[in-house]
């Protein structure tokens, strides 16, 4: 395909000709409408810090957190995010406040910055005098569990007899899992919160027959209305206590032994 201009004599051009002048075109327009400001970053948290620290220094002043909004943006930092900066140099002990009256004061002076350094300073020192006394007395403990330890044909011979001492040890622990149903121990817990149960139920049983005869004693009018509901809830003629003979349970325990049913 070409393409023609209206020229007093017709002119045609290849495709690959115009491409290029437009595309050359394009990238010189790029190129003049490029500025520095469309390549320049946002500044780092550390940045920010570094140039509200500079208002602090250079004014050694005491201000309002407004007043510092407002003199933020001529750092650099943009008013949105001076609150969250200074809140940080105040939580590492760089900037001080405090409230007089209604208003809030920051004030931060480069004698009070060198200062925290040298806290810092000394404390890092004391942690690292502290861990190397610490380090120095694992290396003694290490040699002195190492006395004893050394390797030889006896100390082989008593690690593989331990080894086969554990081994034997977890194996009789899980033949005993097999057999915790008739630990004589668990037998008994059960026994006891058997009779626990049997003790509540009849407790029970015994206050519902007490209710009954309040029932009755208190609406005689009302008996074929009582006696409909009790039987609605589960509590028909043949209500009764539960009966409970440990004897039972002893001989159930020994059948379930014998695999007798």
């Amino acid at each position: 395909m070409a393409y023609i201009i209206s020229t007093p004599f017709p002119l045609r051009f290849p495709d690959s000709i115009l491409n290029f002048q437009v595309s050359s075109a394009f990238v010189e327009k790029k190129k003049k409408g490029s500025s520095p400001m469309s390549k320049r970053r946002g500044l780092s948290l550390e940045e920010k810090r570094e140039k509200i620290l500079q208002i602090f220094y250079e004014s050694q002043d005491f201000f309002l957190l407004k007043e510092l909004e407002k003199l933020g943006p001529k750092k650099g930092v943009i008013t949105q995010s001076v609150k969250d900066v200074v809140q940080s140099l105040v939580d590492d002990d760089l900037v001080s406040k405090d409230k007089i009256g209604t208003s809030v004061y920051f004030w931060s002076l480069p004698s009070c910055a060198g200062n925290q350094l040298r806290n810092v300073q000394r404390k890092l020192e004391s942690d690292l005098e502290n861990s190397k006394k610490k380090f120095v007395e694992l290396v003694d403990k290490r040699n002195e569990l190492k006395k004893g330890r050394e390797e030889s044909d006896e100390r082989e011979t008593a690690l593989a007899e331990l080894k086969a001492i554990e081994l034997k040890h977890n194996e009789l622990k899980e033949e005993m899992v097999q057999y915790a149903d008739n630990d004589p121990a668990a037998f008994e817990a059960l026994k006891k919160a058997i009779e626990v149960a049997h003790g509540a139920a009849n407790r029970w049983t015994d206050n519902i027959f007490t209710l009954r005869q309040w029932c009755s004693n208190n609406f005689p009018e009302a008996k074929e209305q009582l006696e409909h509901m009790y039987k609605e809830i589960g509590i028909t003629d043949d209500f009764d206590y539960v009966e409970f003979s440990p004897a039972a349970i002893q001989i159930c325990a020994v059948g379930d032994e014998e695999g007798n049913p």
